[in-house]
């Protein structure tokens, strides 16, 4: 049984991650009784505690729920900060005196993913390694080849049974709850697959743009930034066989054959668009071709899955901001009324974001003589005020060893194998206004199961 980490050691603790996410996570993590360990706080910066903890409390104030004064009083008691003020030898030195008492630390890397290898190899090096938990974000790697370079490399250091790769996505509380009714209702087995769903869509829309963030955006593009992993994950939780056990290697074993099932993509399968105004953003190459946007369909070589195309699309500068999954079933076999041929196909809705929902697509008898029917959608919302976060839920695991809700090496790769051949400019890019959804040849993608369902930004 894997133990609890007695210590939280967050890199980074200076910067925008944390800023905007982490300390606003560690403060709920303390509210809700799941953090009661030092977080030593390190960061290159020469900080004293103090200006870290005023700049957790602004995090908290502008990107948070607000400030809980007693855990938030809990939160700067525990916190401990390491700078590198002093050098990198002596911020080591002052971390491995920091660490002395603690026996299983958990190391947390809110850093960029370009510093991953070399900060595990420092940990390796000055003795901090052995029987440590290391806990790093996304990306892993910017394509196959680099990816499995990252895992070797932290495998130098680091079991991977020791390393914990966060895509927050995993953390929602919307994609637990579309696992969870895959998984507890036994109504839905039985039509979960080739025989009674006709398509898959998933569509991930963001109404703003780069956001000043041209720079990484110029090395990610969409489907490096949300669909190798964010959509990936969402298809594999979506589409996978139930887990033999609630072990986190179970779910993840399942997670890890749909991957390897799915066919590489091809280019004629893909369409990449790029809003109008991209070029003027900082940090963007005026000639640059990088992908704002992305519609692709893949296809699923499996028992279950064979012949039903799942359709991916994600773009910035779209109508709304939302993420659903829609998937249709299969027309009736006869049409005992006439009005049926005509009716819209059952299909089940879930709504990722901004709300949690389900929602049941069904025909019901419109009022009246004739036997004509209409649409209408049984819908079940999820409103919770006190909510768990994605970053407290991982955080939060990841410190008691539970690593179910993290991608695994395998996962990551085979993630990868995905999307690795029209990486780069494969595929030509479209360009969109801001406000349309994505380019006109993304509805080419959907052809002979179109239109794409556009999700609603709120109900």
């Amino acid at each position: 049984m894997t133990t609890a980490a007695d210590a939280l050691v967050f890199y980074g603790a200076t910067g925008d991650l944390a800023h905007k996410k982490t300390f606003t996570a560690l403060q709920a993590m303390i509210r809700h009784g799941s953090l009661d360990v030092p977080i030593i706080c390190v960061a290159t910066s020469d900080w004293t505690k103090e200006q870290l903890i005023a700049r957790a409390r602004d995090g908290i104030e502008t990107y948070g729920d607000g400030i809980d004064k007693k855990s938030f009083a809990k939160m700067t008691e525990l916190m401990q900060y390491v700078g590198g003020g002093g050098g990198e030898d002596q911020m080591y030195k002052n971390l491995t005196k920091a660490l002395k008492p603690f026996k299983q630390p958990m190391f947390y890397l809110a850093i960029p993913p370009s510093a991953f290898a070399s900060v595990a190899a420092d940990l390796s090096q000055y003795g901090l390694a052995d029987n440590a938990r290391l806990v790093i974000e996304k990306p892993f790697g910017t394509d196959l080849l680099s990816a499995k370079k990252l895992n070797a490399d932290l495998h130098q250091h680091f079991p991977e049974s020791a390393i914990y790769r966060i895509d927050h996505y995993l953390g929602k509380e919307a994609t637990l709850n579309m696992l969870y009714f895959r998984f507890s209702n036994a109504f839905l087995e039985p039509v979960w697959n080739r025989n009674y769903i006709k398509s898959i869509k998933i569509t991930m829309a963001e109404d703003f743009g780069v956001a000043g963030r041209g720079r990484f955006y110029e090395e990610a593009g969409a489907i490096r930034d949300v669909v190798q992993n964010h959509m990936m994950q969402v298809l594999g939780l979506l589409t996978m066989s139930a887990p033999v056990s609630g072990h986190h290697e179970a779910l993840r074993d399942e997670k890890v054959k749909i991957f390897n099932s799915i066919k590489p993509l091809e280019p004629e399968h893909v369409v990449r668009g790029q809003f109008d105004g991209y070029h003027d953003e900082e940090g963007v190459a005026k000639n640059s071709k990088v992908e704002t946007f992305v519609a692709l369909k893949l296809e699923i070589d499996s028992w279950r899955w064979a012949g039903v195309p799942v359709f991916i699309r994600a773009g910035k500068s779209l109508p709304v901001t939302a993420t659903e999954v829609y998937v249709e079933f299969n027309r009736s076999p006869q049409n005992v009324f006439s009005s049926m041929a005509s009716n819209p196909r059952n299909a089940i809705r879930f709504g990722i974001s901004p709300n949690i929902e389900i929602g049941l697509s069904a025909n019901a008898k419109e009022p009246g003589e004739a036997m004509a029917g209409e649409n209408v959608e049984l819908l079940v919302c999820d409103h919770h005020d006190d909510e768990m976060t994605p970053y407290e839920r991982l955080l939060g695991d990841a410190l008691a060893g539970d690593a179910t809700l993290f991608a695994r090496e395998d996962e990551v790769e085979s993630a990868w194998a995905v999307v690795d051949p029209i990486l780069g400019d494969v595929v030509p890019v479209h360009s969109y206004k801001p406000g349309e959804w994505g380019p006109k040849e993304a509805e080419k993608v959907v052809h002979g199961y179109g239109p794409w369902h556009n999700p609603r930004a709120s109900s």
